[in-house]
């Protein structure tokens, strides 16, 4: 009799453990499909930054253009950091 308590404790312990985890998983999902994760990050005026390009070089690296009010910047990315290859391109004229 024992046991059979045990094994229904354990049971309930493991679907309370999957509901939890199902809940996170979905509020999860809900701020990403809905753009709530980066909500502190928003401001209200215009964007400032954006990033005109990106090309991979490797497996490991990779370089972007950078822009920044109106003007542009070259930078390599990578695991180990990154490394800036030139500075205050002008910007060309949005098409």
């Amino acid at each position: 009799m024992v046991r059979r308590m045990e094994l229904d404790a354990l049971i309930r312990m493991a679907a309370a453990l999957g509901a939890v985890l199902g809940l996170v998983l979905l509020a999860a999902w809900a701020m990403r499909r809905f753009g709530l994760g980066g909500l502190a990050m928003t401001t209200a005026g215009p964007k400032r930054l954006s990033i005109v390009e990106a090309r991979r070089l490797d497996a490991r690296r990779q370089l972007v253009l950078l822009r920044r009010d109106g003007i542009e910047h070259l930078v390599i990315l990578s695991a180990t950091g990154e490394t800036v290859i030139e500075t205050g391109i002008p910007a060309e004229a949005a098409p």
